[in-house]
């Protein structure tokens, strides 16, 4: 029998995850803790994107990243007044119309990723709250919609993250106390930041993250191989990577309210646990895998 629980009373009775459900849980956990964008990047465009960097010009790199936490501002607006309001899209709807304007970044490539890059970041909040409604989540709430915005800082990992070994549920720690202030205050007030930190604090969270992984896709948008039809395939990996973590993130909320967050932690953990093992020791790890046969 599968029990029901919310988050706030994990661990009450005997809870065993549902075979589907531990099937969720293993593919999301792939997700979130090989998230590299620069990776999927570099293979598909056969050069890595640090080439591509070295190509932006200090000075627009500077005006890109006033223009980028400008937009994430505009973003939390977006997510907290209109997100879900309109009819409900499919995940290749939203891919075509990145295409479209990847291909028009790729095109005139510059400036003209200021006015792309903030076009495509709109549509990927769009696909992100499609696949939170699909997860069963209220879009209506805003700690909902919150946690689209979560999404980007949870795609935008670095290197130094893998590093630190900075996993999924260490970036959601890091972002909790914002958005549940956030949240609150925005439920009491509205999205007016006077006297509400938390909302700015969760902005500069964000855009940082997400600013790493906006610099990737404009440097290999600036290589020579670009063009309207790179720029078109660069927006269409781009998506599909957020869409990836968007989906693996709402299930494993799916998941927190089903067998509470306590619960799923732990076995998310677990698997942690198993893959650092397999990473540190792969001789010790098959001799106990022959010694159970």
């Amino acid at each position: 029998m599968k029990l029901e629980h919310d988050s706030s009373s994990p661990g009450a009775g005997v809870i065993e995850l549902a075979d589907e459900d531990r099937r969720r849980l293993r593919d999301a956990f792939r997700q979130l803790e090989y998230p590299s964008f620069a990776a999927h990047l570099a293979h598909a465009v056969g050069t890595p994107v640090d080439k591509g960097l070295k190509l932006i010009p200090p000075r627009w790199h500077r005006r890109f990243s006033g223009h980028l936490q400008a937009g994430i501002g505009r973003l939390l607006e977006a997510a907290v007044t209109r997100l879900g309001q309109g009819q409900p899209r499919s995940e290749r709807f939203y891919r075509r119309m990145a295409r479209s304007t990847g291909a028009i970044g790729g095109l005139f490539g510059g400036s003209a990723l200021l006015v792309e890059l903030p076009l495509t970041t709109l549509i990927m909040l769009a696909a992100i709250a499609e696949i939170a409604r699909s997860e069963g989540e209220d879009l209506n709430r805003p700690e909902t919609r919150l946690a689209c915005l979560e999404v980007f800082a949870l795609g935008g990992r670095s290197k130094a993250d893998d590093a630190a070994d900075t996993g999924y549920y260490g970036l959601r720690l890091a972002l909790e106390a914002a958005v549940k202030q956030a949240s609150r205050h925005i439920a009491e007030q509205g999205l007016s930041r006077n006297g509400a930190p938390a909302i700015s604090r969760m902005i500069v969270i964000v855009s940082e993250r997400f600013g790493l992984i906006l610099s990737e896709k404009a440097a290999a948008e600036m290589l020579p191989l670009a063009g309207a039809v790179g720029g078109a395939f660069i927006n269409d990996l781009f998506v599909r990577h957020f869409q990836s973590m968007a989906r693996s993130h709402f299930v494993m909320r799916r998941l927190e309210r089903r067998y509470g967050r306590h619960y799923i932690e732990a076995e998310y953990r677990k698997l942690k646990s198993v893959r650092h093992e397999r990473r540190a020791d792969p001789p010790a790890m098959m001799a106990r895998s022959a010694s159970c046969q």
